[in-house]
């Protein structure tokens, strides 16, 4: 007995050492600077920051909805899109009542688009295994060895995840008898995770986590699979943030989606909700269509993860309601869907205009946003004091370096020593000045060329003024 409690012991230590060490590695980042983006919003490649402000990207709303009630039949705030970069066709995909007036029943309608905002219609409604609510589509490309399966979607029935696959995103077959991942609430989104090569499933699970909350809430968990069908058993990956001003009162989310990849970053869109709150000051909930105590808000906040298991988040919107009052996306804007086109992503929302459950069959829109791609979050200066950003040292594999920076003033870079001091002609001093408003603005300096270190320890210091710098890319 003794003997077994003791290797109990050890076996717990042990993988409370991989945790840690799973955890310092995530925490850390790569040992080497390699090609692909790294983002500001991700921690690991900020080491210091001086008289700069840590700032969120503002995706610009284009205005009218893409997608109607009353016209196209959109009654919730799920939307998947895709663009065929052969074919430059876009497709979209989203929820319409599976009978007039049915609030639980939905069928997939699909459009198409040569720019990703104007539709062709009318909308084409599909034939699918039966849904209640979700509306998310995978396309694998041409070159997926399964032609017959190119396209996933997923969506919520009967207690759980339901699969079905295509092979032109219109005549869908069921992968396997469902559910096949059981959660006890009607949301949930599937994705493709490139880095690990795996798809990712985000569910919805009421739990109460807090004893002194009146009643259970709404919170995201993940699973992993190798091909849609084996599950792991879903974790939490997102829950209020006590210590957030603005995630007091009732605070809840309708779980996440809208996951891409960025260099070794995956970054999505979790949807806030509020249903303690309306969304017009003064008005109640009555007056707003809604018979509850209150008629409820909702937003956007990013999430991201360097290891595809644990995520990080904002708590301040990234996509907020829209301010002026009136307006079709006012009370609701839920983040759905990116497509990242040329230097911008595409962001696709649920729109409301009055309220969670007031009116859904007309006032529930889907939009469009737009924002330069990796410009989710940045650092700052003013136009009068230089700011400096550092990142941490690690090997250089690079023969260029080009920074995503909106600069009015002056932008120089510097490459480091691990002991802070410039290598010789990577000096403020030695570098081109840079300023403008681009996603890839070279740095360059006079008499050094960055293909020289390859294989050193390299600290990147950037030295703002006037301006924000958002991400960096280290050429090959």
């Amino acid at each position: 007995m003794l003997e077994r409690t003791a290797l109990a012991v050890v076996l717990l230590a042990l993988v409370c050492a991989c945790e840690l060490l799973a955890t310092a590695r995530e925490d850390s980042g790569p040992e080497e600077w390699l090609g692909g983006p790294r983002l500001m919003l991700d921690a690991r490649n900020v080491l210091s920051v001086e008289h700069m402000q840590r700032v969120l990207g503002r995706p610009k709303r284009y205005g009218a909805p893409i997608v109607d009630g009353a016209t196209d039949g959109n009654f919730q705030p799920y939307v998947s899109v895709v663009r065929d970069a052969q074919s430059g066709r876009w497709r979209i995909w989203y929820g319409i009542p599976r009978t007039p007036g049915n609030t639980i029943e939905s069928n997939l309608a699909t459009m198409e688009s040569n720019d990703g905002i104007h539709w062709k219609r009318p909308r084409r409604v599909l034939e699918t295994a039966p849904i209640q609510f979700g509306a998310s589509v995978i396309d694998e490309g041409p070159a997926f060895p399964e032609p017959r399966r190119r396209f996933k979607a997923a969506w919520y029935k009967n207690d759980g995840l339901q699969v079905s696959t295509s092979p032109d995103g219109l005549n869908w077959t069921e992968l396997a008898p469902g559910p096949l991942l059981r959660h006890n609430h009607d949301i949930n989104a599937i994705a493709w995770d490139p880095i690990r090569r795996r798809y990712i499933a985000f569910v919805s699970i009421v739990k109460k986590l807090d004893p002194s909350w009146p009643s259970e809430r709404r919170i995201p968990h993940m699973s992993t699979s190798d091909d849609l069908i084996h599950w792991r058993p879903p974790w939490e990956i997102i829950r209020p943030d006590p210590e957030s001003p603005r995630e007091q009162g009732e605070t809840q989310f309708y779980c996440m989606s809208g996951v891409i990849a960025r260099g070794d970053l995956l970054i999505g869109l979790a949807r806030v909700l509020r249903d303690d709150l309306n969304s017009e000051p003064g008005l109640s909930a009555q007056d707003l269509g809604d018979s509850r105590a209150f008629a409820g808000i909702g937003y956007t906040v990013l999430a991201w993860s360097s290891d595809g298991e644990r995520w990080h988040r904002d708590t301040e919107p990234f996509l907020g309601r829209n301010p002026k009052p009136g307006t079709w996306d006012r009370a609701h804007a839920w983040g759905d869907a990116q497509v990242v086109y040329g230097d911008d992503v595409y962001i696709y929302y649920g729109g409301y205009k009055l309220g969670h459950k007031a009116e859904r069959f007309t006032t529930r829109q889907i939009g469009l946003a737009t924002l330069k791609v990796d410009r989710y979050a940045g650092y700052r200066s003013d136009a009068d004091r230089a700011g400096v950003v550092r990142t941490p040292v690690r090997t250089w594999r690079g023969r260029s370096l080009s920074v995503n920076a909106e600069v009015s003033g002056d932008l120089r870079v510097g490459l480091c020593e691990p002991s802070g001091r410039f290598y010789p002609g990577f000096a403020f001093s030695e570098c081109e000045p840079t300023r403008g408003d681009g996603v890839a603005l070279p740095a360059r300096w006079r008499d050094a060329d960055p293909a020289s270190l390859d294989g050193k320890p390299v600290q990147i210091v950037f030295r703002v003024t006037g301006g924000a710098v958002f991400a960096f890319t280290i050429g090959r």
